[in-house]
Parts: structure tokens; sequence; C-alpha cells
């Protein structure tokens, strides 16, 4: 279950984040999965339980939003959406196409708590 690594990484970020703003714990970490980012969100969400444990975060909850795939056409230059088993462009069908979103995970933010909002 590599979402268990993921999670440490992601709370190693969280950590230096809070610490570098003083933080007393953290509150909330937010973050966006893609399709094709090879994450689980269910997975990720449940190994965020355990590696949570003993971190600033301890107690902060994680919102996972996901992030549809979109592809740039190479042919018709257009940008739009695509099935992550189909990577086609939307608008002329074409297969020339690189993704430009839905294999991302973002940290999008953190919620901390400092002394002066403890």
């Amino acid at each position: 279950m590599h979402e268990l690594a993921v999670c440490q990484a992601l709370l190693d970020e969280v950590e230096r984040i809070a610490r570098a703003q003083h933080a007393e714990r953290v509150a909330a970490v937010r973050v966006r999965v893609g399709v094709l980012a090879g994450v689980e969100p269910e997975l990720l969400q449940r190994a965020y339980e355990v590696a949570r444990a003993g971190t600033l975060a301890k107690d902060a909850a994680l919102a996972i939003e996901d992030s549809p795939v979109r592809v740039y056409c190479q042919s018709c230059g257009n940008e739009s959406a695509a099935r992550a088993q189909r990577l086609l462009c939307a608008v002329c069908g074409d297969w020339r196409t690189k993704v430009v979103a839905g294999d991302e995970l973002t940290l999008m933010s953190v919620d901390l708590v400092t002394a002066d909002r403890a």
C-alpha cells in the first residue's frame, strides 16, 4: 500500500509548513488527487488516519478533492475533458494529446492553529 508512503511524505511537508509558521497544531489538510495519479482516495484516507499519529496533524481532518482528466490536443490546440482510459480530444477526436490535469497529487491548503488563534 504505497498510499502510506504518500501520506508520510505529505505529512512531512505539512509539518514543515506548520513549523515554519510556528503553528501549535494543524486543523485541516486539503489535497487534490487526479484520477491518473495512481493513488486511491479511499486508501489515502485510511493511510492518513495511521500516518498522522504523533504529528502536529494528529487531529487534523483530511479533505480530498477529485481532479478530472483534461488533455491538450496537439492537432487542434484545444483543451478538453477526457476519460482516464481514453485520452482523446473531445473536440476533434485525435489521439495526439497531452495530459494537463488529472495526474497530480497536490497539497492545496493547510489550516493551522497558532498561539494567537488557540
